[in-house]
């Protein structure tokens, strides 16, 4: 048994987290089964804190990795450190939830080297074990530890995609911005706004979704309508609060910012 502390990665108070099917039945079943999950939709849409809900849940420890490019398989597994007494080993946090039985949540998988996303294959299959080569150990995975990634299919292009091979060690699950009642409700919650404002912060939204594509890479995400209705409740005028948290955020294009400026006139 490992002598971390997994306390540290307990969540400790219920996340906010509004069901829109049966994805926490799914999840459930997923993890009974130790199965790698993968979850693809929208940037903001809820991925990040659905798993926090499911760890609260489960009463799983989390460890949360936000994949970049630069992103070394050292990073993910551990590495040597000098220090006053000579070298010593210090496990990266993959290494850390195999040996504690923690979810390990990689956060836009797609963003990291496809030479550092293949060190999860021996974790994600029959063999729970991962390899630390130069340390000369194989860690097998304890019971409780499950993998899910996450990643925006609407960013892929062919150097930004999963390997075929990785992406079938993998259940998957669609997430997208929720329905308009579903989304205002969460929207006034996390918020701090009437229901009224809400929903008008999330009609703003919707027509910037119907842009993607045609000028926009992505619409307007439910993070950022949070965002939005926190301005609002802390005094600032709508109209402001919209500019910063939902326009100036999303595009630099002047044509696009007016389009967009324009849908929060009308509600606004």
């Amino acid at each position: 048994m490992s002598d971390i502390n997994s306390d540290q990665y307990q969540i400790k108070e219920e996340p906010y987290y509004r069901s829109v099917g049966n994805e926490v039945e799914m999840y459930q079943a997923a993890y009974d089964a130790r199965m790698p999950v993968m979850l693809k939709g929208p940037t903001g849409c809820g991925k990040s804190r659905f798993v926090e809900y499911m760890a609260y849940k489960l009463n799983k420890p989390l460890i949360t990795v936000a994949c970049n490019e630069d992103m070394t398989a050292s990073d993910l597994v551990g590495r040597f450190l000098l220090d006053i007494n000579g070298t010593k080993w210090q496990d990266g946090p993959l290494t850390v939830a195999a040996r504690i039985g923690a979810i390990c949540y990689l956060d836009e998988v797609v963003e990291a080297r496809q030479d550092t996303t293949v060190v999860i294959h021996p974790l994600t299959d029959h063999r729970r074990e991962l390899p630390l080569e130069k340390k000369g150990e194989l860690v097998k995975a304890h019971p409780d530890f499950q993998i899910v990634i996450s990643y925006n299919p609407g960013y892929q292009s062919l150097m930004k995609d999963l390997k075929q091979s990785t992406k079938q060690r993998f259940g998957g699950m669609d997430f997208d911005y929720p329905e308009t009642e579903t989304e205002t409700e969460i929207v006034q919650h996390e918020g701090g706004v009437d229901a009224e404002t809400a929903g008008k912060l999330v009609q703003i939204a919707q027509r910037s979704r119907n842009l993607k594509g045609h000028g926009l890479d992505e619409g307007m995400s439910t993070r950022l309508l949070v965002y939005a209705a926190q301005l609002v409740s802390k005094g600032i005028d709508p109209m402001s609060a919209c500019q910063m948290a939902l326009v100036t955020p999303l595009t630099d294009d002047p044509d696009m910012r007016d389009t967009l400026s324009a849908a929060v006139n009308t509600y606004f």
